[in-house]
C-alpha cells in the first residue's frame, strides 16, 4: 500500500449545508466551500432541508402554503447556487430536501445521493434553531462517514 502522508488531500465533491435561519454563519461557510471547490475544480452541492419543525400543522393541512415554502426554500438554493457559477466553480448542483432532523435527512438522503468527500456546515452560532449554538455541525462531525469542516 502507497504512503499517502506526503500526498496533498484534495477535496472533489463537497456539499455545502445552507441553513436559512442563520445567515451570517452560512455565509462564512458558504465562502469557505465556495473557494475550496473553485480552487479544487470540485463539484460543489448547495443542500437545505425544509425542516418539519418549521411548517406548523395548520401550514402542513393546506398545500398551497407547503408549497410557497419549498418554492422560497428553493429560491434560496439556487441564489447560491448561480453565485457560485458566477465566482466560476463549474460544478454545481442545488439540493432540496424534507424531513425531520436536519442532520439525519443530511445524513440518510443528501449524502448517498450526492456522495461528497468533505461537507461545509456553519457553526450555528449566531441564531441556535436547533437546541442549542452548533448543534446540527456538531451531529454532522459524529456521525459523518465522511470529513466535515465547522466554519465560525
Amino acid at each position: 500500500m502507497a504512503d499517502e502522508s506526503d500526498s496533498p488531500l484534495v477535496f472533489r465533491r463537497i456539499l455545502i449545508t445552507i441553513d436559512e435561519d442563520d445567515r451570517p454563519s452560512t455565509s462564512r461557510a458558504f465562502r469557505f466551500a465556495l473557494t475550496l471547490a473553485h480552487d479544487y475544480q470540485a463539484h460543489l452541492g448547495i443542500a437545505s432541508v425544509l425542516e418539519s419543525n418549521d411548517i406548523s400543522i395548520y401550514e402542513s393541512l393546506m398545500p398551497a402554503k407547503l408549497n410557497e415554502k419549498r418554492e422560497h426554500l428553493k429560491t434560496i438554493v439556487q441564489e447560491y447556487a448561480a453565485k457560485a457559477e458566477a465566482f466560476g466553480v463549474e460544478h454545481v448542483q442545488p439540493i432540496i430536501a424534507e424531513g425531520g432532523d436536519v442532520d439525519d435527512v443530511i445524513l440518510q438522503k443528501i449524502v448517498p445521493d450526492f456522495q461528497p468527500d468533505l461537507i461545509v456546515c456553519g457553526a450555528d452560532v449566531d441564531f441556535a434553531s436547533h437546541g442549542h449554538p452548533g448543534a446540527i455541525g456538531l451531529r454532522l462531525t459524529k456521525k459523518a462517514d465522511v470529513s466535515v469542516i465547522v466554519i465560525r
